[in-house]
């Protein structure tokens, strides 16, 4: 019945995590009526909870193998009493500051939940599962939406304390309902590095995901004060479209994780940065304020699917190190949601403008898009590789001259020769001397006419032993019908045939 609950407990509390993360920038309009902070610090002091959230996720993610998830969302929870408290009676920007850092404990616990999930579900069904939990980020979107409708009514100091009672329920729940018997993995934090920091994948997974998690963090924090100062909205007119924003890219993150269980996971991250491209191009225009929904509810699709086929991808090539990649690949997610706020009003400050930081956004989104491109090729060659040195035929190719260009460890196994020393060979160092030189010239006659030959043929291996082989000769030809190599596979016959044929 526990494990059951899991996911749902533990999808509530990134819910709660999320909205606890962005208390200050879904309040700033109502802050900075009481808090002077300059223009040029807005977007540092919203941006400030993204530090902590992002850089703890490595950690997190860690002990979430430790000591299980149970144990590590209570003590985040206890934790985040503190920062929540000092937020509801600060008095000056040092006091948000601070407060802020802290804060990023909330969003810090997105990686313990895509650490201690998969391992109650099938490999098959991670992408959905990931998916399902990510839709936590909700959250954001809660906050977001209700935070300035409540404080509105009781006042933005209030209406932070609201949530030292939820944090005191979470932490109850938690404790009755939580996994006590949840798998540990107790391999040393080092040793895991170790197992992945040179492995590229995760580098460019944390590339991907610092651009779809970073848009989706970034808007989030960005887009009040955006729409209030640039379009003239309504404090609570602007809090319902971002809500909106982050609602879109929350429930499109299970759909992404659905889909990349069912289809090949790369194709449809070339699709997402596709479309984010060209969403980030049309906010490059600085249009009205209806293109620009068009051109965020887009990046809200493409951040929202790119989220969860990420978290299919990353369990997948880390199954033995999941509890740091997810550390490491949600920590550079999270830092992507750190720098564009404060890259775009860094631009605006000089330029007066935001095209050019939106400009910039969609040449990393169509960086992105190439390197998956590349990786998705990149995947392809890999398994042909992997058939080719795993398959227990032996298999040799040589070019249109018959000399050998490579061959598979099965060859050596059967034939005693390694590669290097066949290679740029002609195959009949192989020869027997069993077969007459006709056998050999209707052996290519029939090759040159149907572009195979197979029969039972007498070779001799490098210990000078003689054996007897299955042998097959496949034609490779060109857009032209042109032979531009020979593939031969073959296997030991252990009853000898009386003659070849």
């Amino acid at each position: 019945m526990i494990k059951k609950m899991q996911l749902s407990l533990q999808t509530l509390n990134l819910v709660l995590g999320f909205m606890v993360w962005v208390i200050i920038s879904s309040l700033m309009p109502f802050i900075k009526e009481d808090i002077s902070i300059p223009q040029g610090s807005l977007a540092i002091v919203t941006a400030i909870p993204v530090v902590l959230g992002s850089i703890l996720r490595i950690p997190l993610g860690y002990y979430a193998n430790i000591v299980g998830a149970r144990v590590v969302f209570m003590i985040s929870f206890i934790l985040l009493l503190f920062p929540v408290y000092y937020i509801s009676i600060a008095s000056s920007m040092t006091d948000l500051i601070i407060g802020g850092l802290f804060l990023g404990i909330g969003g810090a616990v997105f990686s313990v939940g895509v650490t201690s999930l998969p391992k109650y579900y099938p490999r098959e069904k991670h992408g959905l599962v990931n998916g399902v939990y990510g839709m936590g980020n909700i959250g954001t979107a809660i906050t977001t939406f209700s935070a300035p409708v409540v404080a509105s009514q009781i006042g933005w100091q209030s209406a932070v304390r609201l949530y030292l009672v939820l944090l005191l329920v979470f932490i109850v729940l938690n404790f009755l309902f939580g996994d006590r018997k949840e798998a540990r993995v107790k391999t040393p934090i080092i040793e895991q590095i170790k197992g992945v920091y040179k492995n590229e994948k995760l580098w460019y997974f944390s590339l991907f995901y610092f651009i779809t998690f970073g848009s989706f963090v970034a808007f989030t924090v960005y887009l009040p004060n955006f729409l209030v100062a640039n379009f003239q909205l309504d404090k609570v007119d602007a809090g319902l479209r971002t809500a909106g924003f982050i609602a879109l890219a929350t429930f499109l993150r299970p759909v992404g994780g659905w889909l990349a269980d069912r289809f090949q996971a790369l194709f449809l991250l070339m699709c997402t940065f596709a479309v984010y491209t060209l969403a980030a191009i049309l906010l490059a225009f600085s249009p009205s304020i209806g293109l620009y929904t068009v051109g965020c509810l887009t990046i809200a699709v493409s951040a929202g699917i790119g989220n969860g086929v990420i978290f299919k991808l990353v369990p997948f090539y880390f199954n033995k190190q999941a509890g740091i990649a997810n550390g490491i690949v949600s920590m550079m997610g999270g830092l992507g949601g750190f720098f564009p706020p404060l890259m775009l009003a860094a631009i605006h400050g000089l330029t007066g403008q935001y095209s050019i930081g939106f400009m910039l956004l969609s040449q990393v989104a169509l960086a992105s898009l190439i390197i998956v491109v590349w990786m998705y090729y990149q995947d392809k060659l890999t398994l042909i590789s992997d058939v080719f040195n795993s398959t227990a035929q032996g298999i040799l190719v040589t070019d249109p001259k018959g000399y050998i260009k490579t061959v598979n460890p099965a060859f050596t196994r059967l034939t005693g020769y390694t590669e290097n020393e066949v290679l740029d060979q002609r195959p009949s160092v192989l020869k027997s001397g069993r077969q007459p030189e006709n056998f050999y010239e209707q052996m290519w006659k029939d090759i040159k006419q149907k572009g195979l030959w197979q029969g039972a043929i007498w070779n001799r291996r490098k210990n000078g032993e003689e054996y007897v082989q299955w042998l097959n000769i496949s034609a490779v030809k060109d857009a032209t019908g042109e032979d531009i190599r020979y593939v031969g596979t073959f296997s030991e016959l252990t009853e000898h045939p009386n003659r070849s044929s």
